[in-house]
């Protein structure tokens, strides 16, 4: 339940901190005091977005803060998930900045406002007065039901098994238009294909055969320069092996005399080594090289393919080639086997379809269970609040497309009057009668769910007198299990609360201030008379008003 909360440098409101309790309280005040004000502070602690025009002093940052005790709630699991601190009495935190940045809090952890969202769901119900109109509306009318029926955790998995059978809808669809714009390519991909598959391509394969057009192209130039380079190296006279044995004959006789001088016959000794392998090596090269035209022929058509293969798929090396036959195998195949791949998503979609209908069935089932009781639920509290002529229809009909929640539509119809037809709740109910079912229906939700907090927002418009008083009990009622705000013009309702806030408007020689108190019980007394007597406190008013609270 919210225990405190406290607004700072938000609209009218400059500083203002109240403390409330369990049970049934009151909040009035004339229209215009700032009773929306207070419920705009309390939506920015459950997510609401930030505006920066609703600070009042735009060079101080504008703070919201609420103090909520939730041991009784088992939300243990909750802040474990979104990796939060958890207290037995947590405070949630929002600021607007000066910069127009606001910024929340769970605990003094930053929070993102989704998680603001998702906690305030679990604590506080803000019925506002549009959200009566809310009863005609399908989506407002399931979650009822729903929430009787305690469906959360099932809506939550037909929501997940509707999302996978759509996704395996649009695969389907797409993979028909997959195919059908590769056959019309079949043939196209496949000369292509099979005609780089001809190739033989192998990784590094034009540079070997590029290196291999050379030899046998240029085999003349070759064998004349090999063979002179040999000539030079082996000539008795004059080649350079004869020249360095020589030299080493002669550093030979001397390298005992130092280490510099055996430093230079090692080293010479190792060029002669060199040179020996070298000639050899170029000898045998010598040996293995001959002319041979009609494998010069068969290199270069090879080499020729490879270079008309890069120009025809803009390619620059095979590399490149291999990826695109790789691309094209791929494209065949996807026509080759597409009966194979149609006929598996077909398969998965209809073993979805069949796990959807199931949870969709027990949907289906739990609402219908759940309807007559509450029909009767509804219709007894209408009698208590001066419909007893009521009658409440609830239209459950299943059919075979999957919507958002499943695949029942349904319509609640309301026969107000004795003798009357039913009418779609949205036509069939006047103002004050919509606040009357409304209310019905929040106080068997009230008794269903385990939330701590709900807060009405002028629930009462559009009655007065006997009913009034009969809602004022309903209201009462609800605060022995929970936590109930009401925002209130009704005396009669106002004085059925345990406790008692009234807001009002200051003017300073500054500015204009809205303020809240606590009313005790003279205060109260003399606040009803008021709200009775039209702003005057007659005895007569006076005595009513503590007839009210009495």
């Amino acid at each position: 339940m919210l225990t405190s909360l406290s607004i700072k440098n938000y609209a009218l409101i400059e500083d203002i901190n109240i403390e409330l309790q369990p049970g049934f309280t009151i909040i009035t005040g004339e229209t215009g005091a700032g009773k929306s004000i207070m419920l705009g502070a309390l939506g920015l602690l459950l997510g609401d977005r930030a505006d920066f025009s609703s600070i009042r002093n735009s060079e101080k940052k504008c703070v919201i803060e609420g103090s909520f005790g939730i041991s009784n709630y088992k939300l243990e699991n909750f802040f474990k998930k979104e990796d939060l601190d958890y207290e037995a009495n947590s405070i949630i935190r929002r600021e607007i900045l000066p910069s127009g940045k606001s910024r929340a809090f769970i605990n003094d952890t930053p929070v993102k406002i989704t998680a603001l969202q998702k906690l305030g769901n679990y604590l506080i119900d803000i019925h506002s007065q549009h959200e009566t109109l809310s009863l005609g509306n399908s989506d407002y009318q399931f979650e009822v039901i729903d929430t009787i029926a305690k469906n959360e955790s099932l809506i939550i998995q037909y929501k997940k098994e509707l999302k996978e059978y759509k996704g395996l809808l649009n695969r389907f669809e797409e993979l028909k238009e997959e195919q059908s714009q590769a056959a019309k390519e079949y043939d196209y991909n496949l000369f292509l294909l099979n005609e780089i598959e001809e190739a033989n391509l192998k990784s590094g394969m034009q540079e070997e055969l590029e290196e291999r057009y050379e030899e046998l192209n240029n085999v003349e130039e070759l064998t004349e320069n090999l063979s002179s380079a040999i000539n030079y190296l082996q000539q008795e006279e004059i080649g350079s092996l004869e020249s360095l044995k020589a030299v080493r004959a002669n550093l030979s006789k001397i390298a005992q005399f130092s280490s510099n001088y055996e430093s230079f016959y090692e080293r010479i000794q190792s060029v002669i080594i060199e040179l020996d392998d070298l000639e050899a090596e170029m000898t045998s090269a010598l040996d293995r090289i001959e002319a041979n035209p009609e494998e010069l022929e068969i290199v270069n058509q090879k080499l020729q393919l490879i270079y008309n293969l890069q120009k025809k798929h803009n390619a620059e090396d095979v590399e490149e080639l291999l990826n695109i036959m790789n691309e094209l195998r791929e494209k065949v195949s996807v026509t080759e086997n597409a009966e194979t791949a149609l006929n598996e998503i077909e398969a998965a979609i209809k073993e979805q379809k069949v796990k959807l209908s199931g949870t969709a069935n027990e949907l289906h089932d739990k609402r219908k269970k759940v309807i007559p009781a509450f029909i009767e639920q509804t219709e007894r509290i209408l009698k208590d609040l001066g419909m007893p002529n009521a009658r409440l229809n609830i239209e459950l009909e299943m059919g075979e497309e999957f919507l958002i929640n499943g695949r029942d539509r349904l319509e609640w119809y309301l026969a107000a009057n004795k003798g009357g037809g039913f009418k779609e709740m949205k036509k069939a109910a006047s103002g004050g009668e919509l606040s009357r079912i409304m209310l019905a229906v929040k106080s068997i939700l009230a008794a269903q769910s385990n939330l701590p907090t709900i807060i009405f927002d002028e629930i009462d418009t559009g009655v007065s007198g006997e009913i009034a008083q009969k809602m004022g009990e309903i209201l009462q009622r609800m605060g022995n299990n929970m936590q109930v705000i009401a925002i209130t013009h009704l005396p009669q309702i106002a004085g059925k609360g345990a406790t008692h806030f009234k807001i009002f408007k200051e003017d300073n020689e500054e500015a204009t201030q809205t303020k809240i108190i606590r009313l005790e019980e003279k205060d109260r007394v003399e606040e009803l008379a008021l709200m009775l007597g039209g702003n005057t406190k007659s005895d007569s008013a006076m005595a009513h008003a503590k007839a009210l609270l009495n």
